[in-house]
């Protein structure tokens, strides 16, 4: 019975259909992560905005064809969670451990795809939703749990080890284990691409990290808000509104290798 079901996951994985999804998925990431990246940007020279999943699917919904692409979204980023979930539960090897730890990476990729993808929903169904409130609304709830002071910070602490992941992932090129990369110019191109999109992402992972774990030290969850709020902290630092200018501009770079991912990925 058990390798029955492993051979119908891992014929549903290899699957075209569920691959050239998942490759529409990557697209499509790209595409809200560039928006996230120009938000993020017009906030820093003032203009403002929500530089967020929230604000880049609100912004595309306001835009002619946006209803298409948000569906598009939806239907992309849903298979690729899904595909990323059996890619998870079939991976090979001797050692449990890593094999353990590889898994809970997938899972928490296709999480992050499977939440962005009802976000998309939300949207593309008429309606609206706020991811600052979500989230300071989540910290409330954890706050309130029975220990819930040490289990948002060692949430946040998690997202700051997710954000530091990122940036080494970036700077030592361990993501070209998951692309096929082509010689020449296209391919440096996306590398370099790759290189900045992880590391800013990484940074802007570990500020929304360090914003949960001082949620938790102050016990006031108004100080979980998300990407947006992360991102608009930078401005607080010295040289912050640059910061945030090359953090943004990392976060388009990182939309645009997406979008090279969404050719080159190994599935």
């Amino acid at each position: 019975m058990k390798g029955t079901a492993v051979r119908g996951a891992a014929k549903a994985e290899n699957s075209r259909p569920l691959r050239m999804g998942a490759r529409v998925g990557y697209a499509v990431n790209g595409l809200v992560h560039l928006l996230i990246g120009v938000i993020a940007i017009s906030v820093a020279v003032g203009t403002g905005g929500e530089a967020d999943q929230s604000g880049a699917l609100g912004q595309l919904a306001g835009s002619p064809g946006g209803l298409a692409l948000l569906w598009i979204t939806v239907v992309g980023l849903t298979l690729l969670g899904i595909w990323q979930i059996l890619h998870a539960f079939l991976s090979s090897g001797s050692d449990s451990t890593r094999k353990w730890a590889h898994r809970i990476g997938e899972l928490g990729k296709a999480a992050a795809y499977l939440f962005v993808a009802a976000t998309a929903y939300t949207f593309a169904s008429g309606s609206t939703t706020n991811s600052v409130g979500s989230t300071q609304s989540l910290s409330a709830r954890l706050l309130a749990l029975p220990g819930g002071i040490f289990i948002l910070f060692v949430f946040g602490a998690l997202i700051v080890g997710i954000g530091v992941a990122f940036v080494v992932r970036g700077l030592t090129r361990r993501f070209l284990k998951s692309v096929n990369v082509p010689h020449g110019p296209l391919g440096r191109v996306a590398v370099a691409l790759g290189v900045v999109g992880y590391v800013a992402k990484g940074i802007a992972l570990a500020v929304v990290g360090v914003l949960f774990c001082v949620a938790a030290a102050t016990i006031n969850p108004s100080e979980a808000t998300g990407l947006d709020g992360a991102l608009k902290a930078l401005t607080a630092l010295p040289f912050g509104t640059v910061l945030l200018v090359l953090v943004g501009a990392g976060l388009i770079a990182y939309g645009v290798y997406c979008g090279f991912r969404a050719r080159l990925a190994r599935l």
